[in-house]
């Protein structure tokens, strides 16, 4: 009867049959995109069992949510050539800023990259979970699409749940336009539980103050499941968002650090502050 299955199945199969005979080294190849929900969370589950028994494991994806969970070291190679060798982290934001050069290079040579296409490109997930809009808002509820350093925004995910899911855990990501992420806050880190999602719903992430320096920021928003092993729903840095310097004079680094320059209590004005340089003039 083999001979009668899908390609879909010959993977499946392939991949029960390998974490089942004791392998040193196993390689994973796309074995994530096939089969349904329940399958993939077995085979994520499979993976972390193996990994703990000291496994090697090679896993060939293009799902980099996957890459960058499972993966200690990630090579990403082009045209048969590796391009970025690395921290899982550092490779997968090589290959989208690639991408963004490519979309560059399409529109330089006349072909234009729709909204759609660069939403595909930047969004995957089971979508037993969708989130379906994205919004920056101002301390009055105002859209903005831009703040001040030091000033207030909120993020609100508009979402969309056909069928009741528990413990779903929501987030948001800025990167700089270097790549550079700058911030990741989710539910569960911040201790906000939720029980279970189911229909439409909407929930607010508030920042009394961000502290980024001027600067493009692009904004990601995701959610998964409770232990991390499914993605229901990501968009990578599709949300643009401008900080002004506003009232800020500060140009290095990535935040503005909230504080005030003090002269020491037994310090006079004019004179070395260190120790070390007071003894050697002598007081």
């Amino acid at each position: 009867p083999v001979r009668h299955y899908s390609s879909g199945m010959y993977v499946r199969l392939g991949f029960a049959v390998a974490i089942h005979t004791d392998p040193d080294l196993l390689l994973v190849d796309e074995v994530l995109a096939v089969g349904d929900t329940n399958f993939q969370h077995k085979c994520l589950t499979s993976i972390r069992q193996l990994q703990a028994a000291g496994v090697t494991m090679i896993l060939v994806s293009h799902d980099l949510a996957s890459i960058q969970s499972i993966c200690s070291r990630a090579i990403w190679i082009r045209h048969g050539k590796v391009q970025s060798d690395g921290p899982p982290l550092d490779v997968t934001l090589d290959y989208l800023s690639q991408l963004s050069v490519d979309e560059d290079a399409a529109r330089t040579q006349g072909g234009e990259i729709t909204d759609m296409e660069k939403l595909e490109r930047r969004r995957w997930g089971s979508g037993k979970i969708r989130i379906t809009r994205v919004e920056t808002l101002d301390a009055d509820g105002n859209l903005v699409p831009s703040l001040n350093t030091g000033g207030p925004l909120t993020v609100r995910l508009h979402y969309q749940a056909p069928q009741r899911v528990e413990q779903p855990v929501f987030g948001i990501g800025l990167h700089n336009q270097s790549g550079v992420h700058v911030g990741g806050p989710n539910t569960r880190t911040g201790h906000f539980h939720i029980s279970f999602v189911e229909g439409e719903g909407t929930l607010d992430y508030h920042m009394p103050s961000v502290p980024l320096i001027e600067g493009e920021y692009l904004l990601s928003v995701a959610v998964v499941n409770a232990d991390d092993t499914e993605t229901f729903d990501y968009h990578d840095r599709l949300y643009p968002v401008r900080v002004h310097a506003g009232r800020s004079s500060e140009r290095y680094g990535l935040v503005q650090l909230a504080g005030e320059w003090r002269l020491a209590s037994d310090a006079e004005p004019g004179l070395p502050i260190d120790p070390s340089l007071a003894a050697a003039n002598g007081r």
